[in-house]
C-alpha cells in the first residue's frame, strides 16, 4: 500500500489520529482531530504538540516517556473534552523509539448526556420522595393489571420490599422490570433515600469503573479536583438498580462482587475505601445461565444477586391485562397531548388480544401513543387497529373464540406447538425457550392433547 492510500485510510477514520516524533513534533493530524480540537492542520503540523496542550494532559507524552502502550483508557486532554484513547509507541527496525501514535474517540456528548440524566434522576427522586407520603396507595399500583401472573409477581415483590435482600428481576424487554424495581424501593424502608438506576448497556466500558465507584481528585489526568462520587456511593442508604446487568464487563463483575461481600467501595485513587449501605436490585432480559456457561458472567456474582428472583411475565401470558393497560395509556397520552381519548371498539380490542406482543408493555404503550397522535375519529375500529399495528395481521386469528380463557388457551397451545416444531420435539429446550419448567410443559402437552 503506497503512502497515498495509507493517508486516505487515516483520513477516513472518525476518530482523531495524532502522530508525534520523539521531539514532540506533530507529524500527522487528521480531519477528525481538526473537528475534535478545532485546530487546523496548517497550524499544528510541524509544531511541538505541547504548544497546544499541557504536557500532563497529553497521553502521547506519557507513552513516549514510558514506552508502554495505553489501551481503551478514559482521558480528558482538555477540561471540555472527554475521550477514550489508544496510544502506542512506535519503534524502528532497530527497536529505537521514533515516536507515538494516538487514536482518540470523542465521547464528550455521551458523558454530558449521562451527567444530565444523573441530575434529572436525582431531581425526580426528590420529587417522588416528597409526593410519596401524601399518597396512600401502594407503589405496586404502578404495575397495572389483574392477571394471576402479575398478581403472583406483585406478591413476591411485596415480600422483597420488606427486606434488604439483593433481588434479581428477569424478563423480556419491555415487561416492566424497572417499574417493579422502583415499586420495591418505594415500598421499602429505604423509600426516603435515593433510588439510583444504572443502565449497564449504555456505559462505555472505559467509563464503567469511574461511573460505578467514582474517583478521588487528581487520580488521573483530567479528573475533577474534588473527585466525584460513583453511582454506588450516591445510592448509600438507598437502592442501586443495575439494569441490563448481563452487560457488565467481567472486570467490573469482580469489583461489584467485592462490594456485595464487604459493603465497601474503593474510589479510583483511594485504597482506604468507604463503608456503604446499599440495597442492590439487578435486572436483565438475558439468560444469565447461558452467559455463565460461556464464561461471560461470573457464577459467584449470579448467586450473590439471585437471593430473591422475580420473573416479569410477558404480555402474551397476561392478555386479560391488555385492555386495562391500553385504556390507562390512552388516558395518559390524551392528557399529555391535550386531546380527548377515543373509544376502542370490542373488535379492535379482540384484535389486540390475538397479537403476540414481542415488545410487551412498551410496544402496547407506543401503540396507544401512536393512536392518540394520529387517530382523528372518536372511535377506534378493528380496521384502524390493523393500520396502527400491521404486524398483528401475521398472527393467526381466533375470531371464532369469544370466551377469553378459551382464547388464551388456544394461543398458548399454538405457541407450545410452534416451539416444539422449531426445536424438533426437544422438550427441555422448548421449556427453556418458553420460560416454564419441564413439568409444566408436560402438563400443558397433556392438557392440550399435543402430539409431539
Amino acid at each position: 500500500m503506497n503512502d497515498y492510500f495509507f493517508e486516505q485510510l487515516l483520513e477516513a477514520e472518525d476518530d482523531a489520529i495524532t502522530i508525534v516524533d520523539t521531539n514532540k513534533t506533530v507529524l500527522y493530524w487528521n480531519n477528525a482531530a481538526v473537528d475534535t480540537y478545532n485546530i487546523e492542520k496548517s497550524t499544528i503540523i510541524g509544531q511541538p504538540i505541547t504548544n497546544f496542550f499541557a504536557y500532563d494532559d497529553l497521553m502521547v507524552m506519557k507513552v513516549l516517556d514510558s514506552k508502554q502502550a495505553v489501551q481503551n483508557q478514559y482521558h480528558r486532554p482538555r477540561k471540555d473534552k472527554h475521550v477514550v484513547v489508544n496510544t502506542l509507541p512506535v519503534f524502528d527496525n532497530n527497536q529505537y523509539l521514533i515516536g507515538a501514535i494516538s487514536v482518540e474517540r470523542d465521547i464528550t456528548q455521551i458523558v454530558k448526556l449521562n451527567d444530565n440524566l444523573e441530575t434529572t434522576s436525582a431531581e425526580l427522586n426528590e420529587l417522588r420522595q416528597k409526593v410519596y407520603p401524601a399518597n396512600s396507595e401502594s407503589p405496586f399500583v404502578k404495575l397495572k393489571g389483574k392477571s394471576d401472573a402479575l398478581q403472583q409477581i406483585i406478591q413476591l415483590a411485596r415480600k422483597a420490599a420488606s427486606t434488604n435482600a439483593t433481588t434479581l428481576i428477569l424478563g423480556e424487554s419491555g415487561t416492566g422490570k424497572e417499574v417493579c424495581a422502583k415499586a420495591i424501593h418505594e415500598a421499602s424502608e429505604r423509600r426516603n433515600q435515593p433510588f439510583i438506576p444504572v443502565n449497564c448497556g449504555a456505559i462505555p466500558s472505559a467509563l464503567f469503573e469511574s461511573e460505578l465507584f467514582g474517583y478521588e481528585g487528581g487520580s488521573f489526568t483530567g479528573a475533577e479536583k474534588k473527585g466525584k462520587a460513583g453511582k454506588i456511593e450516591m445510592a448509600d442508604g438507598g437502592t442501586l438498580f443495575l439494569d441490563e446487568v448481563g452487560e457488565l464487563p467481567l472486570e467490573m463483575q469482580v469489583k461489584l462482587l467485592r462490594v456485595l461481600q464487604e459493603n465497601r467501595i474503593y474510589r479510583i485513587g483511594n485504597s482506604q475505601g468507604k463503608q456503604v449501605n446499599v440495597r442492590f436490585i439487578a435486572a436483565t432480559n438475558q439468560k444469565l445461565e447461558q452467559l455463565m456457561d460461556e464464561k461471560q458472567f461470573r457464577s459467584d456474582l449470579f448467586y450473590r444477586l439471585n437471593v430473591i428472583q422475580l420473573t416479569m411475565p410477558p404480555l402474551r401470558e397476561r392478555i386479560e391485562d391488555i385492555e386495562i393497560l391500553a385504556k390507562s395509556f390512552s388516558n395518559q397520552f390524551a392528557n399529555k397531548y391535550q386531546v380527548l381519548a377515543p373509544n376502542i371498539s370490542g373488535e379492535a380490542f379482540e384484535y389486540l388480544l390475538q397479537y403476540h406482543w414481542p415488545g410487551n408493555i412498551r410496544e402496547l404503550r407506543n401503540l396507544m401513543e401512536r393512536i392518540i397522535i394520529l387517530h382523528e375519529n372518536s372511535l377506534v375500529q378493528k380496521e384502524d387497529m390493523q393500520r396502527y399495528l400491521p404486524q398483528a395481521t401475521n398472527f393467526n386469528s381466533y375470531e371464532t373464540i369469544s370466551n377469553l380463557p378459551m382464547e388464551k388457551e388456544a394461543m398458548e397451545k399454538q405457541l407450545i406447538e410452534t416451539t416444539l416444531q422449531q426445536l424438533e420435539g426437544n422438550k427441555s429446550k422448548a421449556a427453556k425457550k418458553l420460560g416454564i419448567s419441564r413439568v409444566t410443559l408436560y402438563q400443558k402437552i397433556k392438557k392440550y392433547n399435543i402430539t409431539v
